[in-house]
């Protein structure tokens, strides 16, 4: 149970537990107001919910500064919120509006933000990796100390080119974080089934990286060893792996069913694991905040979400013009 002790203990204001209670809500209550326009027809394609996941890019994310960078796979709406695109823009991209970040023609699965450092959104698996390290090697060369969050799950950890960019930044000492967010599903196969070696951070050995494993559904643990990689990375050591165990709760996309687990591994999950729950109890039972004050966070976020739901809906549709800008000739 969530005390003050523990709020304590880790080194968090009031103030930076509420961000991290709002930030969290904000991609859950916008994930499933995602899910509902695809429901509708109003979002097409593939569409990955990141719901359950969130306390792993808010605690990521508390240990940034201007200049770091960001890369993920196509599971990505909640990378985007978290490092402060706005709703508006996220969501009209998901329908294919103009009002989109990508204009409308990336959608769900590739949109991008340069202001904000958000480098995708990938649908590959896995092929955002080296890229990431490629977003690191600019600022090793540049002789800055900006970080690049790579971020990738269970599933793309077993795919070869994880490990030849293992070895490159490791050999190059480039400043980039690669998360891996073990949701323990992959697509629908258990990592169980899926790898003999299931300490996934554990790889990195072979080349000389560090890592360790996290408890990814407790924000305030996610953004200590935050802390720990980024320093590492900033002090110009090399390459750094967060294995962060986490849980999805919907399926791998809005098409999955999940048959492959049982609807109490799942309740079981969200009543004893939930992040957001978490830091509310923690908020709560310390005294931090009151009900009245988490009420009004969770009546701004449904304005948020709801507004940029409308603003979606209300954007035109890109001109037929775009179909031959930003494409290479």
């Amino acid at each position: 149970m969530a005390t003050k002790k523990a709020a304590e203990k880790s080194n968090v204001s009031k103030d930076e537990l509420l961000k991290y209670y709002r930030d969290m809500l904000l991609i859950r209550r916008f994930e499933e107001k995602a899910g509902q326009l695809y429901g509708m027809g109003l979002i097409g394609g593939f569409c990955h919910l990141y719901i359950g996941q969130e306390a792993v890019v808010v605690g990521l994310e508390a240990a940034t500064k201007e200049g770091d960078k960001r890369i993920t796979s196509y599971r990505d709406h909640g990378h985007m919120l978290a490092c402060g695109m706005e709703a508006r823009g996220v969501m009209a991209e998901l329908t294919g509006r103009a009002g989109g970040y990508s204009k409308g023609k990336g959608g769900s699965m590739h949109m991008f933000s340069k202001e904000k450092h958000f480098y995708g959104g990938h649908g590959i698996v896995a092929a955002q990796v080296p890229l990431g390290a490629g977003l690191a090697f600019s600022d090793w060369y540049k002789g800055n100390d900006n970080v690049t969050f790579t971020y990738f799950g269970d599933g793309a950890a077993n795919q070869g080119q994880v490990y030849e960019t293992y070895n490159m930044a490791e050999l190059w000492g480039l400043p980039v974080i690669f998360v891996i967010e073990n949701n323990q599903y992959a697509m629908g196969t258990s990592v169980k089934r899926a790898t003999k070696s299931t300490t996934l951070y554990g790889r990195g050995t072979a080349y000389g990286i560090p890592g360790e494993q996290v408890d990814g559904m407790d924000v305030l643990a996610v953004k200590e060893a935050a802390e720990k990689a980024v320093a590492h990375c900033r002090a110009g050591k090399g390459p750094y792996i967060l294995e962060m165990m986490t849980y999805r709760y919907r399926g791998h996309s809005m098409s999955d069913p999940a048959k492959y687990r049982t609807r109490e591994e799942v309740e079981k999950i969200k009543s004893e694991k939930d992040c957001i729950e978490h830091v509310r109890d923690l908020l709560t039972q310390s005294g931090l905040a009151s009900e009245e004050e988490l009420k009004a966070i969770d009546k701004d976020i449904k304005e948020i979400v709801n507004d940029s739901a409308e603003f979606a809906k209300t954007s035109p549709e890109p001109d037929h013009s775009e179909l031959w800008t930003d494409i290479y000739a």
